[in-house]
């Protein structure tokens, strides 16, 4: 039995002969089940080859087909897939389960003006035997991996050379742009090897995607897939870069046997990710990330509501589809159990020795909380009764977080007699990731009045940064504030880009907004044809138009 969503299926043969095949019922989101009958009786330890002969279809929620006109070049088609968590069943039958690991062999056909990527180790081309308008890619993965992370993507791709390991690659108009964005990888690459071990995979280069892709990154193996919105022209947003880089250990190596245990991929790469910044840039940092991130999760409980089922470390997701579950819980509640358990165990340099020692215990593996939590109880055996009595108190180095604090306060706090004493004077000393982190503490508050926006806008120009964090979150705030000269701006910035993380708040908080509910529905439909078939349906449900 086979899992398959949305394939026609023509022929199966098993070591050569025919075989008999049916498909079970149609399930809303997990697909159709593909029985096949095997020809003869197998005998235990006999190999059988399985040939299946299928056709994806047009609206397969794994892939997003684009026309030249939807590209930077206007040239050339494109096309990407974006198989986690269960969409690998929509491009061919498959186990589509993360309990299961397999090697790949993959031969892609493609027109000779563009080039075929995938989640594998590029094994070189040749001119397609068969028609001379095309040529064959061909890629091997030899490290087994579950079939989330199988990944193709087809299109007039460039590359650049940013280490020794590491390719950029992307559309030539953001090839130069990414190459500058992404040059620390190699730094990270190393400093993770240090911290978890050797990074098995050969390979690891980077793709940019066009603005539609619906994830910050995606770490398919051997080539990252990444957003266009990490493109800040500053470096500020690469601990993304790091976080995918971190996936080479924690889910990719160490893989969750269901979904369920999602956290055990999730927090131990935002664990993993977090010490890599504290590395490159200081351990004041990393704390300051992880206060950020404690600040998502708040954000996100009050937007699910802390009664959610799906707001638990390991929720119950029978009958859920995984995409509709999606949060940062897993990420953030994960690491702070992590962060947690690192303080009460001894601190960072004791923890680590815990992650490696997991790390290679796990290996090559799937697995789920249970295992996690025995390792860690052998692991730390002469500390077993700090473990037996866990207790959550003063986590963070609040240094880089005071003057956050600090300035949402003021701003919290001033009446309107007080606006004038705001000026661009109050930003002087404060990184993009801390005005990040501002922005983020005045959206856990009650609106601001939209005096204050306007003023806000007056003397720090938010407007006019395209830093995307920042973008996101100032243009909430003014929504939230109801101010009518953000509504386009918002408009604009949720179908300039797919990224989900953003494009999802903006549309919600602009129905929440009753000027703008019907212009906000009415901008959904005229977009939704190009927009990803998965953000789509989960932007569908948030305004009410799923059909």
């Amino acid at each position: 039995v086979l899992d398959t969503k949305d394939l026609q299926v023509f022929k199966v043969t098993i070591n050569g002969q025919d075989a008999k095949f049916v498909f079970g019922e149609k399930h809303s989101f997990k697909g159709t089940p593909l029985e096949i009958t095997l020809p003869f009786e197998l005998r235990r330890g006999q190999e059988a080859i399985v040939e299946i002969s299928f056709e994806s279809s047009p609206k397969s929620s794994a892939l997003q087909w684009f026309t030249p006109e939807q590209t930077s070049g206007k040239k050339h088609p494109f096309l990407f897939s974006q198989c986690q968590a269960t969409h690998c069943r929509a491009i061919f039958p498959c186990q589509d389960t993360p309990a299961v690991k397999l090697t790949y062999y993959a031969e892609i056909s493609v027109p000779k003006e563009l080039v075929a990527l995938m989640s594998a180790n590029r094994d070189g081309e040749m001119p397609d035997p068969e028609d001379s308008s095309r040529k064959i890619y061909h890629f091997s993965q030899n490290v087994p991996i579950p079939c989330y992370l199988i990944a193709l993507v087809v299109g007039a791709l460039e590359s650049r050379k940013i280490g020794p390991r590491t390719l950029v690659w992307a559309e030539k108009e953001l090839v130069d742009k990414s190459a500058y964005e992404f040059a620390e990888a190699e730094a990270m690459l190393k400093t993770a090897e240090d911290l978890a071990g050797p990074y098995v995979w050969g390979q690891y280069d980077l793709l940019v995607l066009p603005p539609s892709f619906p994830y910050g990154g995606m770490e398919n193996p051997c080539l990252t897939f990444v957003t266009p919105t990490l493109l800040a022209g500053d470096r500020s947003l690469s601990n993304v870069i790091a976080h995918e880089i971190s996936h080479s250990w924690t889910g990719n190596l160490v893989t969750n046997k269901t979904w369920e245990h999602f956290w055990l991929n999730e927090g131990h790469t935002v664990y993993l990710e977090r010490r890599i910044g504290g590395r490159l840039f200081g351990e004041q940092f990393r704390h300051f990330q992880a206060l950020g991130g404690w600040r998502e999760l708040q954000n996100t409980i009050n937007t699910l509501g802390d009664k959610s089922p799906v707001s638990n470390l390991i929720p119950n997701l029978n009958e859920v589809d995984p995409d509709v579950a999606y949060s940062s819980v897993p990420y953030e509640k994960g690491f702070a159990l992590l962060f947690y358990l690192e303080q009460l165990l001894g601190g960072p340099d004791v923890f680590i020795g815990f992650l490696k020692a997991y790390i290679q215990q796990f290996a090559y593996k799937s697995i789920v909380t249970e295992d996690w939590k025995k390792f860690l109880y052998s692991y730390f055996k002469d500390k077993v009764d700090v473990l037996d009595k866990v207790d959550w108190n003063s986590w963070y180095d609040m240094t880089l977080a005071n003057a956050c604090v600090a300035l949402s306060q003021r701003w919290i706090k001033a009446k309107e007699s007080d606006l004038g004493s705001f000026s661009s004077a109050d930003l002087k000393e404060m990184s993009s990731h801390q005005l990040i982190e501002f922005l983020a503490l005045l959206l856990l508050e009650d609106p601001l009045p939209v005096s204050h926006v306007k003023r806000m806008q007056q003397v720090y120009d938010f407007n006019a940064i395209n830093n995307s964090e920042i973008r996101f979150r100032w243009l909430r705030l003014c929504i939230k504030s109801k101010w009518e000269e953000a509504i386009p701006l918002a408009l604009k910035m949720a179908t300039d880009q797919g990224r989900m993380k953003f494009t999802r708040p903006l549309f919600r908080d602009l129905y929440s907004f009753d000027k703008c509910r019907d212009l906000a529905v009415k901008t959904f439909l005229e977009h939704r044809a190009s927009m990803h078939p998965v953000t789509s349906m989960l932007v569908g449900k948030d305004l009410k138009q799923d059909q």
